[in-house]
């Protein structure tokens, strides 16, 4: 059986995952740690400049779903699914 199509964060969007943001709101995380936000072709630019402009973003990087680390919670990071940017972390 195939794996779930990994898709865009952006709430609202299904659109295939084509970038994974890596970020961290150091108020909360240790530093070491990475969530990650994964983002389609239309949507990474908003969502890197929301991550960015509260200095929380680390890496943008080309995703690939065969990339099982990003996707896994204890691996890359953690994937955050439905990701606004209505709300702060």
């Amino acid at each position: 059986m195939a794996a779930p199509q990994a898709v865009c964060s952006r709430r609202g969007c299904g659109a295939p995952a084509a970038w994974s943001l890596s970020w961290n709101n150091p108020r909360v995380h240790t530093p070491e740690r990475r969530k990650v936000w994964l983002a389609c072709d239309e949507h990474r630019a908003h969502l890197a400049d929301f991550l960015g402009q509260r200095g929380f973003l680390k890496t943008v990087e080309p995703f690939h779903q065969h990339d099982d680390a990003a996707r896994t919670p204890g691996g890359h990071g953690d994937v955050v699914r439905g990701a606004g940017t209505e709300r702060e972390e």
